[in-house]
């Protein structure tokens, strides 16, 4: 079964230094019928005025994603790490028993535009720890790269989380195909551009909610940048 979850459909909130959809139910926004799918709780895409961000601020018990579309994100937090992530980067932070962090875009003239992601950690109270990878363009075109993963295989970063993480660039006639376990749930993310998936047509920001599929299929993509997330079952 495939469930169309439409760009539209989501949550917005517009903080004047920061613009934020939100596909699942976060902060201000809360809909009873979009909590998280699986084990996947949160998809926020945010655009950062130039010269803001998130100051310090706490999380705990969170495998927490980012990635980049478009400009960068200064990054410092509680275990002495300090970076910036631009696009084709994959930061992992794991928030373990509890990590401080901020989050700015220092730039003076661009925004930053990147997605926030969330997902629930399958042991809670570990160390928190922090990781982050660059994946090339040429490393995603016209195939799922795997990205995050529980185990890091294929360079992709590590979770604490029973889930996996792909990216993909697609365009024309690239194609690619993911054979599905039935017990797990599909949840994919249109990024930009349009893509098929299953046959149905998505357009940027929106997503499709597999559960019971045995294939995943992607076809006829303008610009298309996807992720894809293999998922635990949970409880939604």
């Amino acid at each position: 079964m495939l469930t169309l979850r439409t760009s539209a459909d989501r949550g917005y909130a517009d903080h004047g230094w920061l613009k934020s959809f939100h596909s699942f139910s976060f902060a201000g926004y809360h809909d009873p019928a979009h909590m998280g799918f699986g084990n996947l709780r949160v998809i926020n895409e945010d655009r950062i005025e130039p010269g803001t961000g998130f100051g310090t601020h706490g999380h705990k018990d969170m495998e927490i994603i980012s990635y980049v579309l478009s400009g960068a994100i200064g990054h410092q937090d509680s275990i002495g790490n300090g970076a910036f992530i631009a696009p084709g980067d994959v930061q992992r932070m794991s928030a373990g028993t509890g990590i401080r962090h901020s989050e700015f875009n220092h730039a003076k003239d661009a925004t930053t535009h990147f997605l926030q992601i969330w997902i629930e950690p399958n042991a809670r109270g570990i160390p928190p720890g922090y990781e982050q990878k660059t994946f090339d363009d040429r490393e995603k075109r016209g195939v799922l790269r795997l990205v995050a993963s529980n185990d890091g295989i294929q360079g992709s970063v590590t979770i604490h989380a029973d889930a996996k993480l792909y990216a993909g660039l697609f365009d024309g006639s690239q194609t690619a195909e993911l054979a599905l376990d039935l017990k797990r749930k599909i949840y994919v993310h249109l990024v930009r551009g349009e893509l098929q998936v299953n046959g149905q047509l998505l357009r940027a920001g929106d997503a499709a909610k597999l559960e019971a599929e045995s294939r995943l299929q992607l076809a006829h993509g303008k610009a298309a940048e996807v992720l894809v997330f293999d998922l635990a079952a949970g409880a939604d």
